[in-house]
């Protein structure tokens, strides 16, 4: 199966379409609506396919279950699991708002690895976790091998580069990388000029709240500008801008997760209440990234340890961790606090 192929089933997911996976025909619930139900399920058999951490939630899955959040649970259809119901089952921010009518039995899952890689697509389509799901041959069908494949941070290349003038420096470099998937784009800018030391290398996930419009409830503007400061003052390094917004659910996934907030949630358990990891970012592009720019030793700017842990088993020797901490308001003593307690970020 092409790229193609899995690029197609990501926008039919956008379009609230159909799509396979294995011998599992699935409609996503959040994009689909209740006449294209009816369309893809006139007998109204098909179950609801949702992550173990959401199901958790529901009281539908055992802790068990949910330890891995993208393992799949299948919740058995009733005649009162309509599509407005199983929206209210998909979307945490009706938890409140929606009684649910119940009750709901999990059952046995079936194909689980073709409903584990269902669940992943989701994630890179930027749809809610949650699908109808019917047993059923359909042409075309997507493998879970196909959407592992589509992913392969192996298969990013250097798109083009040009000199850009920054604040920092005005002799900087920016480099951009492309994937032969079509997937998103990510930059590297590079700050001084290579002397043969390690560069001091900082891993910033996309953020449009708070790079662009000065979002408070995070640190992540902060971060950026400091970290090009201390780049620059450095001598030499690189900033690389990841295209994984929210820790890798998305833009809208990631607002959703500040609606939970609002209502009492930390940050983890918003992700794992949507259904998604508590973080599904890839720093295994980051690693492609520094070895397409001949990097191989760098010093880390990062209160992340995991940041280091997973450059090193991608290959790239950390030989220095440096502490980044800038940004405390009153509006992310939460996060911040979330950051420490939970996902072991020294602070």
């Amino acid at each position: 199966m092409s790229d193609r192929a899995v690029a197609r089933a990501i926008d039919a997911l956008r379009r609230g379409w159909p799509v396979a996976v294995g011998p599992l025909a699935l409609l996503p619930i959040e994009t689909a609506d209740a006449e294209q139900l009816a369309a893809f399920d006139p007998a109204g058999q098909a179950d609801v396919l949702l992550s173990a951490s959401r199901a958790e939630t529901l009281k539908l899955a055992n802790q068990r279950e949910a330890a891995n959040p993208g393992h799949a649970v299948r919740v058995e259809r009733a005649p009162w699991l309509d599509f407005e119901t199983a929206t209210a089952l998909a979307d945490p921010a009706l938890d409140l708002a929606t009684p649910l009518k119940g009750p709901f039995r999990a059952v046995p899952v079936k194909h689980q690895a073709a409903a584990d890689a269902a669940l992943e697509l989701a994630r890179i389509a930027g749809v809610l976790p949650a699908f109808f799901a019917a047993d059923g041959e359909m042409r075309g069908a997507l493998s879970p091998q196909d959407i592992e494949g589509f992913v392969d941070p192996a298969r990013l290349r250097i798109a083009t580069r040009a000199r850009l003038p920054v604040e920092a420096d005005e002799q900087a470099e920016i480099v951009a990388f492309r994937s032969a998937d079509g997937g998103d784009m990510h930059v590297a800018l590079i700050l001084g000029q290579p002397d043969g030391t390690p560069p001091l290398v900082r891993l910033h996930s996309e953020c449009l709240t708070g790079d662009v419009l000065g979002s408070l409830k995070c640190d992540c503007g902060p971060q950026l500008h400091a970290a090009l400061g201390e780049i620059a003052g450095a001598g030499w390094g690189i900033l690389l801008y990841l295209r994984q917004e929210g820790r890798g659910i998305g833009l809208i996934n990631k607002l959703r997760a500040y609606a939970l907030q609002d209502q009492g949630f930390d940050t983890v358990d918003a992700n794992t209440r949507l259904g998604f990891r508590v973080d599904a970012r890839d720093f295994r592009i980051a690693a492609r990234m520094l070895e397409l720019l001949g990097q191989r030793r760098i010093r880390l700017l990062t209160n992340n340890p995991n940041k280091v842990a997973e450059l090193q088993k991608a290959g790239i020797d950390v030989v220095e961790r440096v502490p980044h901490r800038v940004g405390v308001n009153p509006h992310n003593e939460q996060y911040l606090a979330t950051k420490r307690d939970r996902t072991g970020h020294q602070l």
